[in-house]
C-alpha cells in the first residue's frame, strides 16, 4: 500500500517537476525583448495550459491507443487532428489573451509602440500564415521533448524488464540444477543409512530457505552467501569423507559486504561434480576467498583425472559455469574478471568482482588476514 502511495507521488512529483523546467526554460526564452521575466511569466503561464493539454492527450491517449496497439495509419491522422487542434488553440489565445495584454503592457513603455502581429481582424490574425507556422512550432517544441523523455523512459524499463527477466531465468536454472545435485547426495547416504543423514536435510533446508526466501532481490550480504557455502562444502564432506582433501581460505572482513546471490556456489558446486566425483583416490579442492573494500576474489581449483585432459571443453560446458558467465555479464558488465584455466591434472577458475560504489561498506572492521566462520576451521586452510 505505501509503496503504491509512493510511486504516485513519485510519479507526480516528476511530471511537476518537469513542467516546472518547461515553464523557467520559455520564461528566459521569452524574456528576450521584453522588459521583464515576470511580464515572460505571464504569457507562458497563459500558454502553458495548451501546452499540457497537448502532451498529456498524445501521452495518455493517442500513443497507448494507437502505438501500443501497432494502428500506425490511425495514429498518424490522430496525431495530425490533435496537432491542428492545439496549434489553433495556441493561436486563438495569443490573439484574445496573449497578445493583447502584451501590448498593453508595452504600450506605456513606448507611447509610439506598434505591433503589426495585432493589426487587422480576427480572422485575418487568425489565418496569417507566419504567425501560424510559430504557433505550430511554440507548440510542438514542448510536446517533442516530453515525448522524447517518454520514450527514453520507456526503452530504458523495458531494458530492464529484459535483462530482470534474463537474470530470473538464469537464477532459476541455477535451483534445480544444485538441487538435483544435493538430492543424490542424500539419496547415496540414506541408501546406507548414514546417520548423517538427519544433518544432510538440515543443512539442505538451510539451503532452499535461503534459495527460496532470500534470493530474490539483486544482492544479498556476502556474509550470508558463505554461510550457504559452508552448509554446500558440508554436505559434500559427509559424502566424500577422507577421501577428498578439501582446503577453505577466506581473507579479508566479510561483513557489511554484499554480492549478486549464487554467483560462488555453482563454481564450488563443478569443482565437487567434475573434479572430485570422476576420480577415485587422491582428490582435492582448493577454495578460495579474497575480501577486500572494494572488491571480492574467488579461486577454486580442484584436480582433474588425466583421461579427462582429451575432452576438456566439456568441463567448463556445463550449466553452472555458462550461468555464472552470463549471470556476471548482466550484473557486473566491465566490472569482473572470469578466468578458466584448464590443465593436465587440474581445472580452476578464478572470479574477481569489483564492487559498485553503493555495495561498499560505509564503516568497516579491520581485516583479518583469515576469518573463521562457526563450524569450520579457516585459520589453518584445511576443513
Amino acid at each position: 500500500m505505501l509503496n503504491k502511495i509512493w510511486s504516485r507521488h513519485s510519479k507526480l512529483l516528476r511530471h511537476l517537476l518537469f513542467w516546472g523546467i518547461c515553464t523557467t526554460i520559455l520564461t528566459f526564452l521569452f524574456a528576450v525583448g521584453l522588459p521583464s521575466y515576470w511580464l515572460a511569466l505571464e504569457l507562458v503561464l497563459m500558454l502553458l495550459p495548451v501546452h499540457i493539454g497537448y502532451y498529456y492527450t498524445v501521452s495518455a491517449i493517442i500513443i497507448p491507443k494507437f502505438l501500443y496497439r501497432r494502428q500506425f495509419a490511425a495514429l498518424a491522422v490522430s496525431f495530425i487532428l490533435v496537432c491542428i487542434f492545439f496549434t489553433c488553440c495556441y493561436r486563438l489565445i495569443e490573439i484574445f489573451f496573449a497578445d493583447p495584454y502584451l501590448f498593453s503592457q508595452m504600450k506605456p513603455l513606448n507611447p509610439t509602440f506598434k505591433w503589426k502581429k495585432i493589426e487587422g481582424s480576427i480572422p485575418q490574425q487568425f489565418f496569417n500564415g507566419q504567425y501560424m507556422v510559430h504557433a505550430l512550432e511554440q507548440t510542438n517544441a514542448i510536446v517533442f521533448g516530453g515525448l522524447l523523455i517518454k520514450f527514453i523512459g520507456m526503452w530504458y524499463d523495458r531494458k530492464q524488464m529484459a535483462l530482470n527477466s534474463e537474470l530470473n531465468f538464469l537464477r532459476a536454472q541455477i535451483h534445480p540444477h544444485f538441487l538435483f545435485n544435493t538430492l543424490n547426495n542424500l539419496y547415496s547416504l540414506t541408501l546406507n543409512n548414514s546417520p548423517a543423514s538427519p544433518g544432510v536435510v538440515l543443512d539442505l533446508s538451510q539451503i532452499l530457505r535461503y534459495m527460496l526466501y532470500e534470493c530474490n532481490t539483486d544482492y544479498v550480504p556476502l556474509k550470508k552467501d558463505i554461510e550457504i557455502i559452508r552448509h554446500y562444502i558440508g554436505l559434500e564432506q559427509l559424502r566424500y569423507g577422507d577421501r577428498l582433501d578439501l582446503n577453505l581460505n577466506i581473507k579479508g572482513d566479510i561483513h557489511g559486504q554484499q554480492i549478486a546471490p549464487l554467483l560462488m556456489i555453482p563454481l564450488i558446486e563443478n569443482a565437487f561434480k567434475h573434479g572430485a566425483s570422476e576420480m577415485i583416490e587422491e582428490a582435492w579442492i582448493n577454495i578460495v576467498i579474497e575480501v577486500e573494500p572494494s572488491s571480492i576474489k574467488l579461486k577454486v581449483s580442484n584436480s582433474k583425472p588425466l583421461e579427462q585432459h582429451q575432452g576438456n571443453r566439456s568441463h567448463f560446458g556445463k550449466i553452472g559455469l555458462e550461468n555464472v558467465k552470463k549471470r556476471l555479464a548482466l550484473i557486473y558488465p566491465e566490472s569482473h574478471i572470469f578466468s578458466v584455466h584448464d590443465q593436465e591434472d587440474m581445472f580452476a577458475v578464478i572470479l574477481h568482482i569489483e564492487l559498485f560504489p553503493s555495495l561498499l561498506p560505509s564503516k568497516r572492521k579491520r581485516s583479518n588476514p583469515s576469518h573463521p566462520l562457526p563450524a569450520l576451521s579457516a585459520t589453518d586452510g584445511n576443513l
